[in-house]
């Protein structure tokens, strides 16, 4: 037997490959295949399903692609309705992999369908729990996304969560091992860990959500403190649960070289979206007029579901050269489908055009320093309220970059203002949508915290953050 964990960091999202004696299944797969057909082909060994944790809401799944490649069928927990062929399992049904069995648990709460799957080896012990956004490392599922689709409130659903947990989870064997969908950095939970597998043992004594008295005081705790889901969170269900286009064709026709002209043209006539993905550097230095800053070397997947956030919306490229594949298969994998193409040669070749380009107004930190000095001046921090928290800047109001839809509205362009995040990441997207809405009145803090820290600026003191509630860094 053999359990691979395939964790994709940006976004924090955990696929498992398990093969026994010639059988292979794959646990909620990414979007692009390939991976693991090759795994499939090297290891000389067939897939015989594709199990599903849940409907996602934070990414789309590979399953549907993967089963037409394969022919492996798709596998759900009880109450799953997807609109494709698939067998739903009944509660505690197995299948038979090799000279393995995976065993159903039906543990509904993070949503009605959601199933965990308890490995059991082939001497008969019960080895791995696959607990899909039941369980996590140092949390469980937010109760709160399946509302709508099921016409119940968050407590209903962390009431359905608390028996799951209390009655399937708690009285497995301590010795069990925990492979989680998400980590730390996912906005399917609030105070995950950084780990990426855990002894079911060791979660029993320390996850919080495992060691609370009574059922009112877990709903209380698993409800408290929950961000608002991001807006792309519903049109991924939707394609999880209703089918999408092959990956195949999405990346045939997004990988399209656009002269400056032909991405003119597409803004233009087909109202798209000019996403520049170089790092926040690069970007700052020079631009198209209107572009969106989201850099590939950093969260992007979840940050392009959270502020473009329809996933409809038509997109063009800029890339750096040869990262165009790259860029966009991480935007399939929350749904990003429809990418008109790239602008060949990169942003160089739109300067060399003669068009317009467009900067961010950038200093350094020790220049920021110089002109703040002995005057008061207006300073917006687009970091998480817990880091805010920690430590900021004496005055700066928090205004998280998550929210800027709401916050952006409220600025009072002709008031001058600074703009920082933690080192440069967030407030170059920030700077890049204001811009684009038409806010020239503010000056963009490279390296951001990181390096106001080391000048005379007062800060706040640091207060130790013992418990995080994230939404996306």
């Amino acid at each position: 037997m053999k359990i691979e964990q395939i964790y994709t960091g940006c976004l924090a999202q955990g696929a498992y490959y398990i093969i026994s004696d010639g059988e292979a299944v794959i646990i909620d797969p990414l979007r692009e295949t390939k991976p693991y057909l090759d795994r499939l082909e090297k290891d000389k060994v067939t897939l015989k399903y594709i199990f599903e944790t849940h409907f996602h809401a934070d990414f789309v799944s590979g399953h549907v692609d993967l089963s037409q490649k394969t022919g492996a069928p798709i596998v759900y927990g009880p109450t799953a309705t997807p609109e494709f062929e698939a067998i739903i399992a009944e509660d505690n049904q197995i299948f038979e992999i090799g000279k393995i069995k995976i065993k159903v648990l039906h543990t509904p709460g993070h949503t009605l369908e959601s199933s965990s799957y308890l490995l059991i080896d082939e001497n008969g012990k019960e080895k791995v729990l696959f607990s899909g956004d039941t369980l996590f490392l140092g949390d469980v599922g937010r109760p709160d996304l399946a509302q709508k689709a099921a016409e119940m409130t968050q407590d209903e659903l962390a009431r359905m969560l608390y028996e799951s947990l209390y009655q399937k989870i708690m009285p497995l064997n301590d010795d069990i091992i925990v492979y989680p969908a998400h980590g730390a950095g996912s906005a399917c939970g609030k105070n995950m860990q950084k780990e990426t597998t855990d002894s079911l043992g060791n979660q029993k004594r320390t996850n919080y959500a495992l060691n609370q008295k009574d059922k009112e005081s877990f709903i209380k705790a698993v409800t408290e403190g929950l961000l608002p889901p991001p807006a792309y969170f519903g049109m991924n269900v939707s394609m999880n649960k209703n089918g999408y286009e092959s990956f195949d064709e999405v990346l045939s026709y997004a990988s399209q070289a656009l002269s400056p002209e032909e991405l003119e043209e597409r803004v233009e006539f087909l109202g798209a979206l000019v996403l520049d993905v170089r790092n926040n550097h690069e970007f700052a230095k020079g631009f198209i007029p209107q572009s969106v800053n989201i850099g590939l070397d950093g969260d992007f997947a979840p940050w392009i579901g959270a502020l473009i956030a329809d996933v409809k919306q038509p997109i063009v490229l800029v890339t750096n050269e040869n990262e165009e594949e790259e860029t966009i298969t991480r935007l399939s994998r929350v749904g990003f489908d429809h990418v008109l193409g790239f602008l060949k040669g990169g942003f160089e070749a739109w300067k060399n055009s003669g068009k317009e380009i467009d900067s961010i107004h950038r200093i350094s930190a020790k220049q920021f320093e110089d002109e703040i000095k002995n005057k008061t001046v207006k300073i917006i921090d687009v970091r998480k309220e817990s880091e805010y928290n920690a430590e900021h800047i004496d005055e700066a109001y928090n205004k998280p970059l998550a929210y800027i839809n709401e916050w952006m509205t409220q600025i009072d362009q002709e008031e001058h203002f600074y703009l920082h995040c933690a080192g440069g990441y967030r407030s170059m997207m920030a700077a890049s949508i204001l811009q684009a809405r038409g806010y020239r009145n503010f000056i963009e803090i490279e390296g951001g915290f990181n390096a106001i820290a080391q000048t005379d600026i007062p800060t706040s003191d640091f207060v130790c953050q013992t418990k995080v509630f994230p939404y996306i860094s």
